[in-house]
C-alpha cells in the first residue's frame, strides 16, 4: 500500500519558529511585562507564534512581530483616537481630553498621597481641602463647593438629601415641564430624581412657563425649586421661561432652596455661548445649590460640582448617599489642576482662531496633494461643543474634504482618527487635533488616497 511521503520534520518552517521562552527573554519584550503585566504579554506572543504556524508570517519575522505588537498594546482596552470631528466635548470620545497639568496631577496621585491626612498632626484630615478652594477661588460667589462622581450623581444627591426618604412631608420639587429633560440614551433626569424618593411637581407647558405656575404649586409638601438649563436642545418661538433671580426671590420667601442644574459648567461668562449660564452667575442671581459636569465646559474629569451656600451644601455633604458618590484621589487632584490652572484643552479648543485653523488645513491640503498628485479640498465646516452644551451654536471652522470610503479607512489606522460623514464626502476637522500630529495625519491621508 503506497502512502503519499511526509516531509522530513527537520526541514518543517515551523521548526524555526522562536521558543516561547526566548521570546519573553528579549529586552522590549522584558520592558513591555513592567508596562502590561506577564498575562497580556504572553496573549501577544502566543498569537504572532500562532501567526507563524498558519503560514500569515514567517518565522524569521516573528520576533519583530511580537515587538511591534506590544509597542500598539495599551495597559487598558481604550484605544487612543486622534478626534477628527470638530465635537469639542464629544460624549462617545470620552469628552473633555485632560491637559497636561491634570495628566501630572493624576501620576502625582496614583500612588499613597495625603488625600485625608494630615501630615502636621498625623491624623486622619478632611478629604478634598485643596479641590474645595481651587472651586472657591474659581467662583468666589460660593461658600463652599463639594465635588462628588459626576453630574447626575450630583443631582440625584441634592434631590436625596432634601426632598428624599427622611425629610419628612417635604417630598416635592418644583419643576417647570419645559425642563423636564432627557439628555442620550433614554436617560431622563426627571425619572432619575424620582428614583431617590422625591416627587416631581410639574409646573407650566413645555414651551410656557410663569412665575404664577410655581406660586401655584407651593404647599407644605414643597421642599425645593428646582432650574435646569436645557442644554442640549432650543425651543424656539412662543416661549416664556422664569429667570434665577424671580425663582430665588420666590423660594426665599417661603424658606425654600433654589437648585440650579446649569449643566455644562462655565464658570464666568463666554462670549461665544452667549445663552450659556455660569455658575457665577446663577450664585449671584440667588439660587442656594448649583450644581454642573466637570467633564464638559470646565475641562477636567467626569465629576459633579456642587457649589453655593455653606448651609445647603453642608446639609448635601452630611447625608448617607454621599458617601456612595464620593470623589476619589485621582478625580480631586484631576479636577483640582484643572480648575486651578491654565486654560484647558476644551476652551482652547473652543478658542481656535478660524483663520489660524485654516491655515492650518490648508497646509495639510497642500502636503496630501503634492503626496497624490491630486488636488485637495478644503471646506467650511462649523464646530459644536457637544455633550449637551452650546446647543445649536455653531463654531466657525474648516475642513479637508476627502472620500467619503476615507472615514472607515481612516478609523482602521494603528492610531483611529474619527472624522465626519457629510453629503457623501468625509470632512477631516483639525480644530481637536494637536498640531504635532499633522504632519503624521497628512502622511496617512495620502497613503489611504494613493492605495
Amino acid at each position: 500500500m503506497s502512502r503519499t511521503a511526509s516531509p522530513v520534520a527537520g526541514d518543517d518552517p515551523r521548526r524555526r519558529i522562536p521558543r516561547t521562552d526566548a521570546l519573553l527573554a528579549l529586552d522590549e519584550v522584558e520592558r513591555a511585562k513592567q508596562r502590561l503585566g506577564e498575562e497580556r504579554v504572553r496573549d501577544v506572543v502566543r498569537d504572532m507564534q500562532s501567526r507563524a504556524r498558519a503560514g500569515a508570517i514567517a518565522p524569521e519575522e516573528v520576533e519583530g512581530a511580537v515587538i511591534a505588537a506590544l509597542e500598539s498594546v495599551h495597559a487598558c482596552a481604550f484605544t487612543p483616537v486622534l478626534n477628527a470631528t470638530g465635537v469639542i466635548v464629544h460624549t462617545n470620545l470620552g469628552r473633555a481630553p485632560l491637559s497636561p497639568q491634570a495628566i501630572n496631577a493624576l501620576e502625582a496621585a496614583a500612588g499613597y498621597v495625603d488625600v485625608e491626612f494630615d501630615l502636621a498632626t498625623g491624623l486622619r484630615g478632611k478629604r478634598g481641602v485643596s479641590t474645595r478652594e481651587a472651586l472657591l477661588k474659581a467662583c468666589p460667589a460660593a461658600q463652599d463647593a463639594l465635588a462628588v462622581n459626576n453630574g447626575a450623581a450630583a443631582l440625584s444627591l441634592i434631590a436625596t438629601a432634601l426632598a428624599g426618604p427622611g425629610s419628612g412631608k417635604r417630598r416635592e420639587i418644583v419643576l417647570s415641564r419645559g425642563e423636564m429633560i432627557e439628555i442620550g440614551a433614554g436617560f431622563r433626569l426627571t425619572e432619575l430624581i424620582e428614583s431617590t424618593g422625591p416627587v416631581i411637581h410639574e409646573v407650566g407647558t413645555t414651551n410656557r412657563t410663569h412665575l404664577a405656575d410655581y406660586e401655584k404649586a407651593l404647599g407644605e409638601n414643597t421642599a425645593a425649586l428646582l432650574k435646569i438649563h436645557a442644554s442640549n436642545y432650543v425651543i424656539k418661538g412662543f416661549t416664556s421661561a422664569v429667570g434665577i433671580a424671580e425663582l430665588a426671590d420666590l423660594a426665599h420667601a417661603h424658606d425654600l432652596p433654589l437648585i440650579v442644574d446649569i449643566g455644562s459648567g462655565l464658570f464666568s461668562p463666554e462670549p461665544l455661548l452667549p445663552d450659556e449660564p455660569t455658575l457665577t452667575e446663577a450664585l449671584e442671581q440667588g439660587a442656594d445649590l448649583v450644581l454642573a459636569s466637570g467633564d464638559k465646559l470646565v475641562g477636567g474629569p467626569q465629576a459633579g460640582l456642587i457649589l453655593g451656600k455653606k448651609e445647603w451644601v453642608e446639609r448635601v455633604a452630611r447625608h448617607p448617599l454621599a458617601r456612595a458618590m464620593r470623589a476619589d484621589k485621582l478625580l480631586l487632584a484631576a479636577l483640582e489642576a484643572t480648575v486651578g490652572g491654565p486654560t484647558p484643552p476644551v476652551l482652547e479648543a473652543l478658542h481656535t482662531d478660524p483663520d489660524a485653523l485654516k491655515a492650518r488645513t490648508e497646509r495639510l491640503a497642500d502636503v496630501v496633494s503634492e503626496r497624490t498628485n491630486e488636488p485637495c479640498e478644503v471646506v467650511p465646516h462649523d464646530g459644536r461643543v457637544g455633550g449637551g452644551g452650546g446647543a445649536e451654536v455653531p463654531i466657525p471652522g474648516w475642513a479637508l474634504s476627502v472620500p467619503e470610503r476615507l472615514a472607515t479607512e481612516l478609523r482602521s489606522l494603528e492610531q483611529p482618527v474619527v472624522a465626519t460623514t457629510r453629503d457623501g464626502v468625509c470632512l477631516v476637522d483639525l480644530r481637536c487635533i494637536p498640531e504635532s500630529e499633522d504632519d503624521s495625519l497628512a502622511s496617512a491621508i495620502a497613503a489611504l488616497l494613493t492605495r
